[in-house]
Protein backbone atom coordinates (compact mmCIF):
# COMPACT_ATOMS: atom_id res chain seq x y z
CA UNK A 1 0.00 0.00 0.00
CA UNK A 2 2.76 2.18 0.73
CA UNK A 3 4.01 1.99 -2.63
CA UNK A 4 0.85 3.00 -4.25
CA UNK A 5 0.53 5.81 -1.68
CA UNK A 6 3.72 7.00 -2.74
CA UNK A 7 3.03 7.04 -6.41
CA UNK A 8 -0.41 8.15 -6.58
CA UNK A 9 -0.60 10.44 -3.60
CA UNK A 10 -1.78 13.51 -5.20
CA UNK A 11 -4.28 12.23 -7.82
CA UNK A 12 -5.64 10.37 -4.87
CA UNK A 13 -5.47 13.97 -3.28
CA UNK A 14 -6.73 16.48 -5.72
CA UNK A 15 -7.20 14.29 -9.06
CA UNK A 16 -6.07 16.44 -12.48
CA UNK A 17 -5.14 19.48 -10.84
CA UNK A 18 -3.80 21.80 -12.24
CA UNK A 19 -4.05 20.70 -15.30
CA UNK A 20 -7.43 19.51 -15.56
CA UNK A 21 -10.33 19.95 -12.91
CA UNK A 22 -9.91 19.27 -9.20
CA UNK A 23 -10.82 16.13 -7.76
CA UNK A 24 -10.47 13.44 -5.71
CA UNK A 25 -10.13 13.92 -1.55
CA UNK A 26 -10.22 17.67 -1.92
CA UNK A 27 -13.64 17.57 -4.39
CA UNK A 28 -14.92 15.16 -1.42
CA UNK A 29 -14.22 17.33 1.05
CA UNK A 30 -15.78 20.83 -0.64
CA UNK A 31 -18.78 19.04 -1.76
CA UNK A 32 -19.07 17.61 1.85
CA UNK A 33 -18.93 20.97 3.70
CA UNK A 34 -20.79 22.88 1.43
CA UNK A 35 -23.64 20.09 1.84
CA UNK A 36 -23.58 20.27 5.24
CA UNK A 37 -23.44 24.16 5.60
CA UNK A 38 -26.35 24.30 2.80
CA UNK A 39 -28.03 21.66 3.86
CA UNK A 40 -28.17 22.55 7.71
CA UNK A 41 -30.58 25.81 7.83
CA UNK A 42 -32.47 24.54 5.06
CA UNK A 43 -33.11 21.31 7.24
CA UNK A 44 -33.72 24.25 10.16
CA UNK A 45 -36.35 25.52 8.59
CA UNK A 46 -38.18 22.89 7.00
CA UNK A 47 -38.21 21.21 10.42
CA UNK A 48 -39.95 24.69 11.81
CA UNK A 49 -42.47 24.57 8.98
CA UNK A 50 -42.84 21.12 9.92
CA UNK A 51 -44.42 22.26 13.43
CA UNK A 52 -45.94 25.08 12.46
CA UNK A 53 -49.49 25.58 13.47
CA UNK A 54 -50.55 26.75 9.96
CA UNK A 55 -51.84 24.24 7.60
CA UNK A 56 -50.85 25.92 4.49
CA UNK A 57 -46.96 26.50 5.91
CA UNK A 58 -47.70 22.44 6.99
CA UNK A 59 -49.00 20.48 4.52
CA UNK A 60 -47.07 21.26 1.17
CA UNK A 61 -43.73 21.19 3.13
CA UNK A 62 -44.74 17.93 4.83
CA UNK A 63 -45.46 16.68 1.22
CA UNK A 64 -42.36 17.03 0.13
CA UNK A 65 -40.28 15.56 3.19
CA UNK A 66 -42.56 12.75 2.67
CA UNK A 67 -41.76 12.08 -1.29
CA UNK A 68 -37.83 12.96 -0.46
CA UNK A 69 -37.56 10.59 2.47
CA UNK A 70 -39.33 7.74 0.63
CA UNK A 71 -36.92 8.09 -2.60
CA UNK A 72 -33.87 6.65 -2.88
CA UNK A 73 -30.56 9.45 -2.97
CA UNK A 74 -30.01 7.65 -6.24
CA UNK A 75 -33.05 8.59 -7.89
CA UNK A 76 -33.09 12.42 -6.68
CA UNK A 77 -29.44 12.45 -8.38
CA UNK A 78 -31.00 11.02 -11.38
CA UNK A 79 -33.88 13.54 -11.57
CA UNK A 80 -31.39 16.31 -10.92
CA UNK A 81 -29.14 15.38 -13.56
CA UNK A 82 -31.61 13.99 -15.96
CA UNK A 83 -34.74 15.38 -15.62
CA UNK A 84 -34.63 18.75 -14.15
CA UNK A 85 -32.55 19.98 -17.30
CA UNK A 86 -35.20 18.60 -19.64
CA UNK A 87 -37.59 20.67 -18.11
CA UNK A 88 -35.81 23.74 -17.39
CA UNK A 89 -33.83 24.01 -20.20
CA UNK A 90 -30.91 24.43 -17.30
CA UNK A 91 -27.95 21.64 -17.82
CA UNK A 92 -25.82 21.63 -14.90
CA UNK A 93 -22.40 19.99 -14.28
CA UNK A 94 -22.00 17.15 -12.42
CA UNK A 95 -20.64 19.03 -9.14
CA UNK A 96 -23.73 21.41 -9.10
CA UNK A 97 -25.88 18.64 -9.86
CA UNK A 98 -24.43 16.37 -6.66
CA UNK A 99 -24.62 19.39 -4.54
CA UNK A 100 -28.29 20.39 -5.43
CA UNK A 101 -29.39 16.56 -4.53
CA UNK A 102 -27.74 16.56 -1.57
CA UNK A 103 -29.22 19.43 -0.05
CA UNK A 104 -32.20 18.44 -0.87
CA UNK A 105 -32.07 15.48 0.55
CA UNK A 106 -30.78 16.06 3.45
CA UNK A 107 -32.23 18.92 4.45
CA UNK A 108 -35.00 16.78 4.28
CA UNK A 109 -33.74 14.06 6.85
CA UNK A 110 -32.87 17.39 9.04
CA UNK A 111 -36.23 18.83 8.94
CA UNK A 112 -37.40 15.40 10.34
CA UNK A 113 -34.96 15.46 13.29
CA UNK A 114 -36.02 19.30 13.87
CA UNK A 115 -39.32 18.56 14.14
CA UNK A 116 -38.82 15.70 16.59
CA UNK A 117 -36.14 17.66 18.97
CA UNK A 118 -38.79 20.11 18.71
CA UNK A 119 -42.02 17.39 19.75
CA UNK A 120 -39.82 15.72 22.04
CA UNK A 121 -40.26 18.84 24.77
CA UNK A 122 -42.60 19.24 27.56
CA UNK A 123 -45.15 22.27 25.85
CA UNK A 124 -44.68 24.32 29.09
CA UNK A 125 -41.56 25.52 27.07
CA UNK A 126 -43.84 27.38 24.29
CA UNK A 127 -46.46 28.23 26.82
CA UNK A 128 -43.51 29.95 29.13
CA UNK A 129 -42.15 32.44 26.60
CA UNK A 130 -45.99 33.23 25.49
CA UNK A 131 -46.61 34.02 28.35
CA UNK A 132 -43.87 36.27 29.26
CA UNK A 133 -45.14 38.13 26.13
CA UNK A 134 -43.05 36.69 23.50
CA UNK A 135 -44.02 35.97 19.74
CA UNK A 136 -44.40 32.41 18.38
CA UNK A 137 -41.16 33.25 16.69
CA UNK A 138 -39.64 34.87 18.98
CA UNK A 139 -40.33 32.01 21.43
CA UNK A 140 -39.92 29.22 18.88
CA UNK A 141 -35.89 31.39 18.17
CA UNK A 142 -34.63 31.64 21.65
CA UNK A 143 -36.26 29.04 23.56
CA UNK A 144 -37.61 26.02 22.01
CA UNK A 145 -34.79 25.27 19.59
CA UNK A 146 -32.19 25.98 21.12
CA UNK A 147 -32.99 23.11 23.28
CA UNK A 148 -34.30 20.59 20.21
CA UNK A 149 -30.69 21.59 18.88
CA UNK A 150 -28.85 19.92 21.84
CA UNK A 151 -31.40 17.13 22.54
CA UNK A 152 -30.68 16.47 18.56
CA UNK A 153 -27.10 16.84 18.23
CA UNK A 154 -26.06 13.22 17.95
CA UNK A 155 -28.81 12.36 15.05
CA UNK A 156 -27.54 15.35 13.66
CA UNK A 157 -23.63 14.09 13.64
CA UNK A 158 -25.66 11.17 12.06
CA UNK A 159 -26.73 12.30 9.35
CA UNK A 160 -23.70 14.65 8.93
CA UNK A 161 -21.40 11.55 8.67
CA UNK A 162 -24.18 10.32 5.90
CA UNK A 163 -23.60 13.29 4.17
CA UNK A 164 -19.87 12.57 3.90
CA UNK A 165 -20.55 8.99 2.72
CA UNK A 166 -23.26 10.13 -0.11
CA UNK A 167 -20.94 11.76 -1.84
CA UNK A 168 -19.07 8.30 -3.26
CA UNK A 169 -22.70 8.51 -5.55
CA UNK A 170 -21.18 11.47 -7.46
CA UNK A 171 -19.12 8.74 -9.01
CA UNK A 172 -22.48 7.32 -11.00
CA UNK A 173 -23.06 10.64 -12.76
CA UNK A 174 -19.09 10.69 -13.19
CA UNK A 175 -17.88 13.63 -10.58
CA UNK A 176 -14.42 12.98 -10.06
CA UNK A 177 -14.94 12.82 -6.12
CA UNK A 178 -12.34 10.15 -4.21
CA UNK A 179 -14.39 7.24 -4.88
CA UNK A 180 -14.17 7.84 -8.54
CA UNK A 181 -10.03 8.43 -7.96
CA UNK A 182 -9.86 5.26 -6.51
CA UNK A 183 -11.34 3.54 -9.44
CA UNK A 184 -9.55 4.99 -11.97
CA UNK A 185 -6.24 3.96 -9.86
CA UNK A 186 -7.83 0.43 -9.47
CA UNK A 187 -8.29 0.51 -13.56
CA UNK A 188 -4.66 1.40 -13.99
CA UNK A 189 -2.61 -0.95 -11.46
CA UNK A 190 -5.45 -3.54 -12.12
CA UNK A 191 -4.14 -6.27 -9.16
CA UNK A 192 -3.62 -4.20 -6.30
CA UNK A 193 -7.68 -3.87 -5.86
CA UNK A 194 -7.50 -4.62 -2.39
CA UNK A 195 -4.94 -1.66 -1.45
CA UNK A 196 -7.11 0.86 -3.57
CA UNK A 197 -10.03 0.31 -2.23
CA UNK A 198 -8.58 -0.53 1.30
CA UNK A 199 -7.26 2.98 1.28
CA UNK A 200 -10.51 4.52 0.28
CA UNK A 201 -12.62 3.19 2.89
CA UNK A 202 -9.46 4.12 5.61
CA UNK A 203 -10.25 7.93 4.39
CA UNK A 204 -13.59 7.91 4.69
CA UNK A 205 -13.45 5.82 8.12
CA UNK A 206 -11.11 8.71 9.15
CA UNK A 207 -13.02 11.96 8.01
CA UNK A 208 -16.33 10.54 9.52
CA UNK A 209 -14.90 9.35 12.68
CA UNK A 210 -12.97 12.75 13.04
CA UNK A 211 -15.92 14.10 12.61
CA UNK A 212 -17.95 12.12 15.49
CA UNK A 213 -15.31 12.83 17.66
CA UNK A 214 -15.66 16.68 16.83
CA UNK A 215 -19.41 16.29 17.20
CA UNK A 216 -18.53 14.89 20.60
CA UNK A 217 -16.45 17.47 21.95
CA UNK A 218 -19.02 20.26 20.94
CA UNK A 219 -21.96 18.37 22.81
CA UNK A 220 -19.57 18.14 25.74
CA UNK A 221 -18.93 21.69 25.82
CA UNK A 222 -22.23 22.59 25.22
CA UNK A 223 -23.66 20.41 28.15
CA UNK A 224 -21.05 22.11 30.56
CA UNK A 225 -22.21 25.17 29.24
CA UNK A 226 -25.72 24.43 30.14
CA UNK A 227 -27.01 25.80 26.43
CA UNK A 228 -30.67 24.30 26.68
CA UNK A 229 -31.51 26.26 29.88
CA UNK A 230 -32.13 29.63 27.91
CA UNK A 231 -32.68 32.76 29.45
CA UNK A 232 -36.31 33.07 28.54
CA UNK A 233 -37.21 30.03 30.52
CA UNK A 234 -35.37 30.52 33.62
CA UNK A 235 -37.17 34.05 33.90
CA UNK A 236 -40.60 31.81 33.25
CA UNK A 237 -39.71 29.54 35.77
CA UNK A 238 -38.81 32.26 38.22
CA UNK A 239 -41.77 34.41 37.32
CA UNK A 240 -44.60 31.31 37.68
CA UNK A 241 -42.25 30.42 41.22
Amino acid sequence: MLELIQEYWLYFLVGQYPNGPLGGLALTLILASLGLILSLPLGLVFGLMRVSPYRWVRWPITALVYVVRGTPLLMVVFWAYFFLPTITGVKTNQFWTMLIALVIFDAAYLAEIVRAGILGLPKGQMECGRALGLSYLTTMATVVLPQALRNSLPSLVNQFISTIKETSLGYIIGLAEISYIASQINAQVMTKGAQVFGLLALTYFILCFGLSRVAYALERRLVRQGLGKSKAVTKAVKVSA
